[in-house]
């Protein structure tokens, strides 16, 4: 007999719950519609504007939530996390806010604009040289401090605080058909894919990744998740080795499928917006975008794309645009 599938961890009321935590800590962000960007996919595509919340991505949602939600005991102990930058900043800033300790692994070679923001918040930093340590480092201060683990993505909690941005898109747009969401390890995607599905069941979902971190194809190709050996992209945030858990299982049934998109396509996204609204974002939050440009085909109106965060490297900015 074929075991019945557990039923995802996160549901409707959970995600209500979440949102009423944030009210007052995260922005209700703008969805605003891009012009050019209708005009070329041929239907109504709308930004929804998350590099414009406190730290500068929606990374706040869920690590405030997970925070807020742990037990007074985990509290006392400290929290931990690793990160590629925005989840730490995330934790940091809400670890501020609930008056916690926090401790933040971090690769050395993670934009310094998202090291110094860690920095500011009064976490501990812990650089490490290679990115591969960031997990090991992480358990071996658990296993010597105690500490409480805040995991980037792989946690309900983590997910129902992300997944609160398609309450808002379905709040704000009730008649949206698309919605296009970046995706590294799957939290965020797995979070709004629930809560949209839930409240508009055929729309479609799609998640937009890097083609040299492809992790969502490869778990979808193989039906679970799939560790991908090394991956590469501009776009440093969207570099987890593959899915969660947690995540895939909520994307069982509510997500369409990937759109990858090339560093080209990444970096003319990061010009776009800056030409087009005047917002400063970093590679990875403009990656949906990147889809939408470059696939424009399967996309049914009206489109929402999810602009994930602003936390870019002036150097690179100025690379990509010109502008200093």
């Amino acid at each position: 007999m074929t075991a019945t599938p557990a039923a995802p961890p996160v549901d409707l009321s959970n995600l209500r719950e979440a949102q009423a935590g944030l009210r007052g800590i995260a922005r209700v962000t703008p969805m605003v519609e891009s012009a050019a960007l209708s005009r070329a996919a041929g239907v109504p595509v709308f930004l929804k504007a998350e590099h414009l919340q406190p730290i500068g991505a929606f990374k706040l949602r869920g690590a405030y939530t997970a925070l807020r939600r742990l037990s007074a005991e985990a509290r006392a102990r400290g929290v931990v996390t690793h990160s590629s930058g925005n989840h730490g900043i995330a934790v940091s800033w809400a670890a501020r806010e609930l008056g916690l300790r926090a401790t933040v692994v971090v690769p050395a070679d993670a934009p310094a604009v998202k090291i110094d923001a860690i920095r500011a918040n009064g976490a501990e930093l812990i650089l490490i040289a290679d990115r591969a340590e960031r997990e090991p480092t992480t358990q071996r201060l658990i296993a010597e401090r105690g500490l409480s683990f805040v995991p980037p993505f792989d946690h309900p909690d983590v997910l129902a605080g992300q997944g609160t941005v398609g309450l808002e898109i379905v709040e704000q747009r009730p008649d949206v058909a698309t919605v296009v969401v970046p995706v590294s390890g799957g939290g965020f995607l797995g979070g709004v894919a629930t809560a949209v599905h839930a409240l508009r069941p055929a729309t479609r979902i799609y998640g937009a990744e890097p083609e040299g971190a492809a992790k969502l194809t490869a778990a979808l190709k193989a039906g679970q998740p799939s560790r991908i050996a090394t991956p590469r992209s501009m776009a440093d945030g969207l570099l987890s080795p593959s899915v969660g858990q947690v995540p895939f299982q909520q994307m069982r049934g509510t997500v369409t499928g990937a759109l990858v998109v090339s560093e080209d396509a990444i970096g003319s996204a990061v010009r776009f917006l800056w030409e087009q609204q005047g917002w400063r974002v970093e590679p990875s939050g403009a990656t949906a975008v990147a889809a939408v440009r470059s696939h424009p085909g399967p996309l049914a109106g009206p489109v929402v794309v999810v602009v994930s965060g602003g936390n870019v490297d002036p150097a690179l900015f100025s690379a990509l645009t010109g502008v200093a």
